[in-house]
């Protein structure tokens, strides 16, 4: 017979668990307009923060000189970058070996960009997509309604073009939403109406904040219980019910305008001591009432601002984790607000796991959104944190959780993060060298005063570790189209094309040590000591899934299949061009060697750096293998001009030589290996979402 504790601990612990979950403080945030980005954007196409502006100079600041308002603001016109958002969750989740075994993970999931992400694309969005209810959401009660269960992005709906579930819009609809899980609008103010007056009705000289005279036979004038907390001017929503005396107009809810809000409580017909607004109603029909009940509901108009409705949250993001975590990709110049929602983990209610989000060698201004716990926050179970960033150098980094980092990192809290650099915004036609001399501080040919972006010019003598150096040679290269017929894309800024790429595949190595992971899951210490990787991983997979287009399923404990291997490791590269590897190493105990044969490699950053020296030489180097050890990056471009020795329609193949990693935790094939194809064509896009013809 069990002891007493051993029954019931369990039991206590789970209903801990349950009980964290839903006194939860889930939030989001993604603003529309900061200081650094006004909302008014004279040179972004949208004129706003939802596109990026064309880079056409160092952004100029400006310091009012009177007034409250003492920091610096950008001049209008000159605004480089826009505001980029992302949700994730902190989980747990199953993937699947490519030897059938189902592993356990803690990991991220996607909680924005669902599409994109089923895509096999960044989840990061402009504010106006990410700011986007579901459909349908279009107040707090209907919100609440359950659209959708489990991911939508992430089941056979989603991928054969038709909305899953019970989900709006129809299920003939494909399904293309990327807005914030939850995201919901909310009613900030709402009093309740005890007596409303139609016509020439002053309230009293003894009341401040309305005058005694004005009044009209189009004003209204409404009593309530409590401060309307509204101002003049604001919008307010009335909205009849069905009280006694009160005759209510069909289909009556308005919108007006306040002109005037009582400061002080006045005697209301009722006889009570009330609170006083009044609004004007041109078109008659609020019938007066008198009557001691409830005539009306005044409140703010429904508006986003943060708010979520925590059953969609715990709906979708429960057992989504996906390996590797959702990729993040955005722009230098850009504003980046990366809301991380813990939503516990269902497998182990005992963990009272916080997470966190550290991006590794990120220069991150501000320790506070580092993600180390010692010197920053950790959320925990039921809550939400919104790490804010500015974009830094150009390259290729990563994220991985900071809480007992080699145990959540073996698990599956990992993830890539990219940023693209100003170069490929420069204006078709202009010249390279030109633009990255704008961001050093050349501003010949700007207009007068123009001075070069502090935070970024790069100026050897003064700084030996700057990432864009000019050049030693002025190629003349400027800005055209690639092989897809879309604007030049580059690695870093180089002022002379020699990172330019076709395609960019952003390349995970990782590995699981199954034991490690079962122990895990089954309420048993982990000993650290111990840990080996015995399946190695292209981005979650190990050959022949990494060849698998599209997402890959695993049915979890909850009996639906989740997508949490997102993204295929299969390489196309149009005839003649080039395709970016954005290769990380995230295994937590084995270096990583992988191999071309056939199709050269070209290494042009490493750690988030350009390879070239201070006094602009290029450093880059040509090879048919790298090693890297855990937590390092390579950008390597896989270089098919050549196409006397790459024709079109062959196959290549990239995998490392290490033989106990070529293998899924037995003999034969498996492990760090994917295919490289030299497509005639290649159509429908760019990362992960091209196919070769």
């Amino acid at each position: 017979m069990k002891k007493a504790f051993e029954i019931w601990v369990p039991v206590v612990l789970i209903c801990f668990a349950t009980l964290d979950a839903s006194a939860q403080s889930f939030r989001v945030q993604c603003p529309t307009s900061t200081i650094t980005h006004p909302a008014s954007k004279p040179n972004s196409p949208t004129g706003d923060n939802n596109s990026e502006p064309p880079y056409n100079g160092p952004t100029q600041f400006t310091r009012p000189t009177t007034g409250t308002t003492q920091w610096a603001v950008p001049t209008t016109g000159t605004v480089n970058g826009a505001i980029k958002c992302q949700q994730i969750s902190g989980g747990d989740g199953y993937s699947t070996m490519a030897d059938g075994t189902q592993t356990f993970m803690f990991s991220f999931g996607p909680l924005s960009g669902l599409a994109d992400v089923a895509a096999g694309h960044p989840a990061t969005q402009f504010p106006n997509i990410f700011n986007t209810p579901w459909p349908g959401c279009t107040s707090e009660t209907n919100c609440k309604t359950p659209l959708v269960r489990g991911d939508p992005a992430t089941t056979d709906g989603a991928s054969s073009g038709a909305s899953p579930g019970t989900a709006v819009p129809a299920a003939t609809a494909a399904f293309n939403w990327n807005g914030a899980v939850g995201l919901a609008p909310e009613i900030a103010t709402i009093v309740t109406v005890s007596d409303i007056v139609e016509g020439a009705v002053a309230l009293p000289a003894t009341v401040p904040g309305c005058p005694s005279t004005g009044a009209s036979s189009t004003t209204v004038t409404a009593w309530t219980d409590a401060p309307l907390g509204l101002p003049v001017g604001a919008q307010v929503v009335i909205s009849n019910t069905t009280g006694a005396g009160v005759v209510t107009p069909t289909g009556y809810a308005g919108t007006w305008t306040i002109s005037c809000v009582a400061t002080a409580s006045a005697l209301a017909p009722s006889g009570f001591n009330e609170f006083a607004f009044q609004y004007a109603d041109t078109a008659t029909g609020l019938a007066a009432d008198t009557g001691n009940d409830t005539a009306a509901i005044a409140a703010s108009p429904a508006a986003l601002d943060g708010h979520v409705d925590p059953r969609p949250i715990m709906d979708i993001g429960m057992m989504n984790g996906n390996i590797p975590a959702p990729l993040a990709a955005f722009d230098e110049d850009d504003e980046f607000f990366l809301t991380l929602t813990n939503v516990g983990m269902i497998m182990r209610p005992d963990l009272f796991e916080q997470h966190t989000v550290h991006f590794h060698g990120y220069p991150n201004a501000s320790s506070f959104y580092d993600g180390v716990p010692d010197a920053s926050i950790a959320i925990n179970i039921g809550a939400s944190f919104t790490y804010y960033y500015l974009a830094p150098d150009a390259g290729t980094y990563f994220w991985h959780c900071h809480i007992t980092p080699p145990e959540h990192l073996q698990m599956g809290m990992v993830g890539q993060l990219y940023v693209r650099p100003r170069q490929d915004r420069v204006p078709s036609g202009g010249k390279l060298y030109t633009y990255l001399g704008y961001q050093n501080g050349n501003v010949t040919g700007l207009p007068s005063g123009t001075v070069a972006d502090l935070r970024t010019a790069c100026s050897p003598d003064a700084d030996i570790l700057c990432s864009a150096t000019m050049p030693a040679v002025n190629t003349g290269a400027t800005q055209g189209l690639d092989k897809l017929g879309n604007p030049q894309q580059y690695a870093y800024n180089d002022g002379d094309g020699s990172t330019s790429y076709d395609v960019e595949y952003p390349l995970q190595m990782h590995g699981f040590d199954p034991n490690f992971h079962f122990v895990g899951m089954t309420f048993n210490p982990e000993m650290f000591v111990d840990m080996k990787d015995k399946y190695f991983l292209l981005n979650g997979r190990s050959y022949p899934d990494t060849i698998a287009p599209g997402p890959q399923a695993t049915i979890s404990s909850d009996g639906q299949a989740h997508y949490s291997q997102p993204l295929p490791a299969i390489i196309n590269i149009p005839y003649g061009g080039k395709a970016l590897l954005r290769l990380v190493n995230l295994s937590v105990t084995e270096y990583h060697t992988i191999q071309s044969l056939g199709v050269p490699m070209h290494v042009v950053g490493w750690n988030a750096k350009l390879l070239r020296d201070q006094d602009g030489n290029n450093t880059e180097y040509w090879t048919n293998s790298i090693t890297l050890g855990g937590g390092e990056s390579l950008d390597v471009i896989l270089d098919a001009s050549n196409t006397a020795l790459l024709p079109a329609n062959s196959t290549f193949y990239l995998y490392t030589p290490q033989l106990d990693h070529l293998s899924n935790d037995a003999e034969n094939f498996g492990g760090l290996m994917t295919e490289v194809h030299i497509c005639n064509t290649v159509t429908g896009g760019d990362t992960f979402g091209n196919t070769c013809n």
